[in-house]
């Protein structure tokens, strides 16, 4: 996955799903959400140094960052993950409060909606529904999707939120993501320019595609959902972190990685987090 700095290749870091809080022990179903995040971090700048990948040139944190919303939450991953050099772009999941992130961090930067390079163009939209765990996105969100996407039809795009917009074969799950999907769609679809769609919330490593364009889900740097569930299920598999390399004939590479050495006890007859 490494690639030479003259390569013409955008790298991307997505982290998704921390579900931190202000309580350094705090658990969830029995992982420490920080020790599971340092050890996803640890792997990172394993695999940085082993040259396994190159440092990022980006780094999309897609949502759930925190559980309980607090500020101080959103400050230990941002002190966390502030040793990449990369630039970040980070948006809500259902249960972050955007606007304690944004009062908690005070960097504008991170909460752009579009960020731009030579070949390409990323663009983070809010799916969240206040007090709902399922995903929307509102008109101006749209609007703002098939606004950017006719304005660089020359740059190759990959659309990021939180909440899925495809069924992933999980009864409990699928009812919990994007409900106006065809909203979704129906702007992605006048536009040929869309590579990539990338998401969180799922807490699991998805892939597939849809007339072309390349769907993406990425496990969870703490807990993961047992796939294709009829009701609330989790596995026992380590957490992890998604890898990208986006090329600039607009071809999308990519690989999970997860931190196999991190020990811990899950919960596995919970029945709800």
């Amino acid at each position: 996955m490494e690639k030479n700095a003259d390569s013409g290749i955008l790298s991307l870091l997505q982290i998704t799903d921390s579900h931190l809080t202000k309580d350094a022990k705090s658990d969830l179903l029995g992982v420490v959400t920080r020790d599971s995040l340092a050890a996803v971090l640890a792997l990172l700048k394993k695999n940085i140094s082993g040259q396994e990948h190159c440092e990022p040139d980006f780094l999309i944190a897609s949502g759930d960052i925190a559980q309980d919303s607090s500020q101080e939450a959103y400050q230990y991953f941002r002190d966390q993950t502030g040793s990449l050099s990369a630039r970040s772009g980070w948006f809500s999941g259902n249960h972050d409060d955007s606007q304690v992130m944004i009062e908690a961090l005070n960097d504008e930067s991170l909460f752009s909606k579009i960020y731009r390079f030579q070949h390409w163009q990323l663009i983070l939209l809010d799916s969240s529904v206040r007090g709902s765990v399922h995903g929307e996105l509102d008109s101006k969100e749209l609007a703002l999707l098939e606004k950017n996407l006719s304005e660089c039809p020359d740059l190759h795009t990959l659309v990021c939120l939180h909440h899925h917009p495809v069924d992933i074969g999980s009864v409990w799950l699928d009812k919990i993501g994007l409900h106006n999907r065809d909203d979704f769609f129906k702007v992605l679809d006048k536009f040929d320019n869309v590579r990539g769609v990338l998401w969180g919330h799922i807490h699991q490593d998805w892939q597939s595609e849809r007339n072309g364009v390349s769907l993406l889900a990425t496990p969870s740097t703490c807990i993961q959902f047992l796939p294709k569930s009829s009701g609330f299920a989790v596995e026992n598999i380590a957490p992890g972190y998604r890898w990208l390399n986006l090329h600039s004939d607009g071809r999308i590479e990519s690989k999970v990685y997860r931190a196999e050495d991190f020990k811990f006890d899950l919960d596995l007859k919970s029945t709800g987090y």
